[in-house]
């Protein structure tokens, strides 16, 4: 008998996964978390029923929400993440020894504990002695804070159940105002291809861009996420995202599996359904 994980991306596509093991299941306060075993991708996370990595393909995301910023400023020194319970992001950003503390907003503990006990590559650097854990809302969290931040890194679920609040123009605001004039903004903004989840992409870039002096967007491609076509938003006040030191940051020595410099320009040369998604946004 085989047993399959699929996961829904509209009314009429799936992704499917076969898998050699039901690792665990839990159901939290806020949701539903699920580790499965697969040939083809490994161990991955599910939250209420969508991947949200795999051992496989996690590298894309975490390389490119972490190493895009670090190149374009490579004084970041306080950072903030939103959401990341699976660490990955927080992995990648503990490989600058540049950086004095990050700050992790993650609303529901489990996730955390339950990715350290079945994906420790992944948490591995909750670890870091610079890094502290807060189990709380990350829209709460990110209101009390003032021109504190150099870089906030938005690493959310999807704009529905716990991941809800951090798509709206007050918590955009919060950001804004968590950052100092040096800040930099980056957002996970949904895939672009398929209609609900552009509608998505549109929201936030419309609302991103009303805060900003820059607002730019880049991809990347996930195989397991819907459509494989996935976006971040790039936000500041004072950087621009394809103005940096290509040099200094190869210098530096870390070793990537997808993000290199080179891709860091092309990733901001977007499809022109993109360019036409975006601009229809304001």
């Amino acid at each position: 008998m085989e047993l399959w994980f699929s996961e829904p991306h509209t009314r009429d596509v799936k992704l499917s996964v076969r898998v050699d093991k039901h690792l665990y299941t839990e159901v939290t306060e806020f949701q539903r978390i699920d580790v499965f075993e697969s040939p083809e991708f490994g161990r991955f996370l599910t939250l209420d029923g969508y991947i949200m990595l795999t051992q496989k393909d996690e590298f894309i995301y975490h390389e490119m929400i972490v190493h895009v910023p670090m190149a374009v400023n490579p004084d970041i020194k306080k950072v903030l993440v939103i959401g990341a319970g699976d660490g990955g992001t927080i992995r990648e950003l503990t490989r600058y020894n540049t950086i004095e503390y990050i700050d992790v907003a993650e609303i529901d503990g489990r996730v955390v504990e339950v990715c350290k006990e079945f994906l420790p590559q992944t948490a591995c650097g909750f670890n870091d002695e610079r890094v502290f854990l807060h189990i709380e809302d990350g829209l709460k969290y990110v209101r009390s804070k003032e021109d504190e931040y150099d870089l906030i890194i938005v690493d959310s679920t999807d704009p529905f159940g716990p991941g809800e609040g951090l798509f709206t123009a007050e918590f955009y605001g919060n950001c804004s105002n968590a950052l100092n004039s040096n800040g930099i903004l980056i957002n996970q903004h949904e895939s672009p291809f398929y209609d609900n989840d552009a509608k998505n992409c549109q929201r936030a870039h419309r609302r991103i861009s009303e805060m900003f002096n820059t607002a730019e967007v880049y991809q990347l491609h996930i195989p397991t996420y819907p459509s494989g076509h996935w976006l971040f938003g790039f936000a500041s006040d004072k950087f621009k995202p394809t103005e940096f030191d290509a040099e200094k940051w190869n210098n530096l020595g870390h070793v990537t599996h997808y993000y290199n410099t080179d891709i860091h320009v092309g990733a901001f040369a977007l499809p022109s359904y993109v360019k036409q998604l975006l601009r229809y946004s304001y």
